[in-house]
């Protein structure tokens, strides 16, 4: 028997059903697609319109894609049942505007919109997972095949960590308490001060924020909620994070080990060394 290629795969996964690659923008779902691939799993495409790169689609087959419009949730599950996918794979971010804004929806998504209290990412998402797991298709913790491109415990840039205990600990706190209300998974701190926490403008919004102010011994905090669901919410940390916080003037961050994906990591981390960038994994 084959051996399992990924610790975050269910027990009773069939490597001989395809797995349909629902997937938005940036380079995530392009590693996600070469890892099932080397797996030798049969790999399908829904891809969308205006969101998922256009390089990734070029490597599937007309026949193995379909793409839809963000919000056409019915259209998504029949491409499922067309590829007889057994599983799924969510990865790559749709920008969150259009989760408010630019849904084209369909009379599936439209029921599921009314039935919503709260109308928010992970709502949304883990409504559609629920639609998704309904109709007999399982989905895919989304670290699932990228076991190596998680943040580890340590240093991960071969170097002393420049930032005191106490501050990591101290930063470490605050973004957990901020992922625990639900406001985010990530802040900014400096010496036991809350430069910035992260909010609906995302990373790279905070980061650039948080340079107006003073950032020598500025720390960087990612981490995930207490019950996060891995399905379609994973924290990531990739090169266009660290120009960012390298235009901001922040030289340290602090990964929770296991559960950030350090997209392209090896990559990541010569330009973290190149950039005189730390990077720290905590558990």
């Amino acid at each position: 028997m084959a051996s399992t290629p990924s610790a975050f795969l269910p027990p009773d996964f069939d490597r001989t059903q395809p797995i349909a690659l629902i997937a938005g923008q940036g380079i995530y779902p392009q590693l996600v697609a070469q890892a099932i691939r080397s797996a030798g799993i049969p790999l399908r495409l829904i891809a969308f319109e205006e969101e998922t790169a256009p390089e990734l689609g070029a490597t599937f087959s007309p026949a193995d894609q379909r793409t839809i419009l963000v919000g056409q949730v019915g259209k998504m599950l029949r491409a499922l049942q067309d590829f007889g996918a057994g599983s799924a794979y969510m990865a790559g971010q749709i920008s969150p505007r259009k989760l408010f804004k630019g849904l084209h929806p369909d009379l599936k998504a439209v029921r599921i919109l009314a039935s919503l209290k709260r109308r928010n990412a992970e709502t949304i998402f883990g409504a559609i997972a629920d639609e998704i797991s309904a109709i007999g298709v399982t989905l895919l913790d989304a670290r699932a095949f990228l076991d190596d491109q998680l943040a580890t415990a340590g240093s991960m840039t071969g170097r002393s960590f420049p930032i005191h205990r106490d501050y990591i600990d101290h930063g470490i706190q605050i973004a957990r308490e901020c992922a625990r209300l639900d406001i985010g998974q990530g802040c900014v701190v400096r010496k036991g001060t809350v430069l910035a926490v992260e909010a609906y403008e995302g990373t790279d919004a905070m980061l650039t924020r948080a340079g107006t102010l003073k950032t020598d011994e500025t720390l960087f905090v990612k981490t995930v909620k207490a019950r996060q669901d891995f399905r379609f919410d994973v924290p990531c940390f990739g090169l266009r994070t660290l120009e960012t916080m390298k235009a901001a003037g922040i030289t340290a961050a602090a990964l929770e080990t296991g559960r950030v994906l350090i997209l392209d990591k090896p990559a990541v981390l010569a330009a973290a060394k190149k950039s005189g960038i730390s990077l720290l994994g905590f558990e």
